[in-house]
């Protein structure tokens, strides 16, 4: 029996009111912990200025911490979804060590993936909007709506909390599936046929192309199991071009899968404090951010590190779910620069103009 539009009941669909994000999700690293980060840290960096895609397990040494990002693919799928690593020790390292950290336990993980025309390995969540017009949705300040990314785990490592509000909002997917299925059952069959999706334009321009070459579902069934994809920024793109009309009722079918998953009553807001990493699992949450004061100053600014990461162990996301493909990547990958990850880079591009000058 299809479990797509069945009321789905596992530790992957609650509720945020609900569940306490301490309890299920939260793992604070001890004195141990972080002395075996600090080693790894030192043996990397006695190796020289090694770029990111070559920091690997090996170059990365850890134990006991490997072997709890190494187990975090079984435990995000088969738990509540989300995992808050607390206790790196912020002012110990320096924000180009962070980045290093971040990058070293990621190889414990999965493969990471680049995120934006950029080639970026480690996509810079900060407000760069007054530098960069045209940046996409993760380079601008304020909050932003729930939406899913394009991979199978993000991560979100915060180098510096905001002057007030950046709270991270999350909301499981399979409870927003749970709620469209009974509450909009005739929208709910809208959305497992799937609404076009459009990339920003530099984005498209620098891949294989901006709008997808048919509708992409936001729910699916593969083996038994429900996958969501939320991408509801592509989706409104599209519906705004007029290039792909839209019908009422997938203006709709939009319109209410949103307002679902910003429902107090499913969403759960979780405080970032410097230092902390976040883990999602993509194929079952949504996510998004609180409004929030920032400082005026671009090394002052709230600024996280996100990373996304695929699970070769997980099965091949259903090819009609996939926005962004191999190729996409591959090409937007050309234009990485050697190092560009490392935030003290970063903002020396940034303020020197260079990434604007990419979207010329």
């Amino acid at each position: 029996m299809s479990k797509l539009g069945q009321e789905i009941i596992a530790p992957g669909a609650w509720k945020g009111p609900e569940i306490d994000w301490r309890r299920e999700g939260l793992h604070e690293l001890n004195a141990d912990q972080i002395a075996e980060i600090d080693r790894a840290l030192a043996h990397l960096k006695s190796l020289g200025d090694v770029d990111f895609p070559e920091i690997t397990r090996e170059n990365f040494p850890l134990d006991s911490v490997g072997a709890l990002m190494a187990s975090l693919p079984q435990r995000l799928r088969e738990g509540c979804g989300f995992l808050m690593l607390r206790g790196l020790p912020r002012e110990r390292y320096s924000d180009d060590d962070m980045a290093r950290v971040y990058f070293g336990l990621g190889a414990y993980i999965g493969t990471t993936m680049t995120q934006s025309y950029l080639g970026d390995l480690i996509g810079h969540v900060v407000n760069v909007s007054d530098y960069e017009p045209k940046s996409r949705g993760y380079r601008k300040g304020g909050g932003q709506l729930m939406h899913t990314d394009s991979c199978d785990i993000i991560g979100l490592m915060c180098l510096r909390t905001a002057i007030s509000g950046g709270e991270s909002r999350i909301t499981s997917a399979l409870t927003v599936h749970n709620y469209m299925a009974k509450q909009h059952p005739e929208l709910f069959e809208v959305l497992t046929e799937g609404l076009y999706l459009k990339r920003t334009d530099e984005d498209g321009r620098h891949a294989t192309r901006t709008y997808s070459e048919h509708k992409v579902p936001f729910f699916a069934e593969q083996d038994g199991e429900v996958i969501c994809y939320l991408p509801t920024g592509y989706a409104r793109l599209a519906e705004k071009s007029g290039q792909r009309p839209y019908t009422e009722a997938e203006s709709q079918a939009l319109y209410h899968v949103r307002k679902a998953s910003a429902m107090p009553e499913h969403y759960l807001d979780m405080g970032f404090k410097d230092g902390d990493i976040q883990f999602l699992n993509n194929r079952i949450m949504v996510h998004g951010r609180t409004d929030y004061e920032d400082a005026t100053e671009l090394a002052q600014r709230r600024h996280l590190l996100r990373m996304w990461l695929r699970v070769e162990s997980w099965p091949a996301m259903p090819e009609r779910q996939v926005f962004h493909s191999d190729e996409d990547m591959r090409l937007w990958s050309l234009n990485r620069r050697r190092m560009m990850e490392l935030p003290s880079k970063h903002d020396q591009d940034v303020l020197a103009g260079v990434t604007s000058r990419m979207v010329d």
